[in-house]
């Protein structure tokens, strides 16, 4: 029985032209740090990644940092902008509460370690950070404030931020404002250069690309101090050979995901609706988490009364079909989602949440498989409750 895979969110497959470009650099020799033939070739394939993101994106060539994937991306913008504005005398860390725990953790072990003032933003019940929110955050003493981290849009429910808006208040005062975008490339329209923010996180096996690689767009002027020392790559922010196969494929991915955005969009958008609506069909009393317009177009995320996330996800696996409980980050642990709770949900229904996530390979066939299953699988998952 072949599995109806949802959870794009977590990764995607690779686009085959991003394995294509991959595969033609894997048995390249060369460090693209060196002088000879074969460096100078690797560095042409990098810089030629590095051109082809930043087209994509609307960014200039000098402001993409490529990075070992999102994570690094996260904890390099905010350590490197709290420690660059520390030395100023700003110590305040502004976030949403719903942030991915790539931005959280850092976040927090600054406050713990290095004297932050971490200061989560209240979200609505959707998981929207209201302009007033963040203005009255920053207008408390704006020169305090050494960023503002606030994600494009939410890993787990769903929703779009307005980050051209929020970026915008933390310009006003002279405040780096950095997304984690992760989620948005290849679904939303992003454009660095008119979205008004001075970082920004992508990664590559969100969007098709190789696990491992990802990058972080910083805006001309923009200088975090280095989370990692050694040979000054990357315009001294971020040391490290460079993956010259895994850019290749990185870049590829990202230059498909974003030329085929406005179909792909389109189409998830309603392969998504179908699966709104046949869950709400087979099982009525299924609470829709997150924003219901301004969302992922491959997002459904649903709570189910009288379910454990755990149970159903490994009763819909043994169905054939693959989704999950939240972030990939923490699947596994027995603990509530934290953007649920953020949102006003309580412990009990945010534990009996799914995350279905549609991508470039998802049908309508996968779509069917949930809708014919999942009444059921809720069912079983209600007496194994109440046993």
């Amino acid at each position: 029985m072949e599995s109806a895979y949802l959870d794009h969110a977590a990764t995607t497959p690779m686009l085959p032209e991003a394995i294509e470009a991959m595969v033609a650099q894997l048995d390249q020799a060369g460090n693209a740090s060196s002088l000879h033939t074969a460096g100078r070739r690797t560095r042409r394939v990098v810089e030629e990644s590095r051109e082809s993101i930043a087209d994509a994106l609307g960014a200039r060539p000098s402001e993409v940092v490529f990075t070992s994937g999102g994570t690094e991306a996260d904890n390099l913008a905010v350590k490197g902008l709290y420690w660059a504005r520390r030395a100023k005398g700003a110590n305040r860390i502004l976030i949403s509460a719903v942030e991915h725990h790539a931005v959280l953790d850092p976040a927090y072990w600054l406050g713990d370690h290095q004297d932050a003032v971490v200061e989560p933003l209240d979200v609505d019940e959707f998981g929207r950070v209201h302009p007033r929110t963040l203005r009255a955050a920053v207008e408390r003493d704006p020169d305090s404030v050494a960023l503002v981290s606030v994600m494009w849009a939410n890993n787990e429910v769903g929703t779009v931020q307005g980050v051209r808006v929020l970026a915008a208040i933390a310009r006003d005062h002279g405040i780096p404002f950095h997304t984690d975008a992760v989620q948005a490339i290849g679904q939303l329209p992003v454009v660095f250069a008119d979205s008004g923010v001075d970082a920004l996180t992508l990664s590559g096996h969100k969007v098709g690309g190789p696990m491992g690689v990802g990058a972080l767009l910083l805006a001309r002027g923009v200088d975090p101090v280095p989370v990692l020392h050694g040979g000054g790559q990357e315009r001294d922010v971020r040391s490290g050979t460079l993956d010259a196969p895994s850019l290749a494929g990185f870049a590829a991915a990202v230059r498909i995901a974003v030329s085929r955005r406005a179909e792909t969009s389109a189409r998830l958008a309603g392969l998504r609706d179908d699966l709104i609506r046949g869950v709400r069909q087979a099982v009525p009393d299924v609470t829709l988490n997150g924003d219901p317009v301004d969302r992922l177009p491959g997002n459904a995320h649903f709570s189910f009364p009288g379910c454990e996330g755990d149970a159903l996800l490994m009763l819909l696996d043994a169905k054939g079909v693959e989704c999950s409980t939240g972030s990939a980050c923490s699947a596994g642990v027995a603990q509530p989602s934290h953007v649920l709770l953020a949102m006003g949900a309580g412990a009990v229904r945010a534990r009996g949440s799914l995350r279905f996530s549609l991508g470039h390979t998802s049908t309508e066939a996968d779509v069917d498989r949930v809708v014919a299953v999942i009444g059921t699988v809720v069912e079983r998952a209600r007496r194994a409750g109440l046993s």
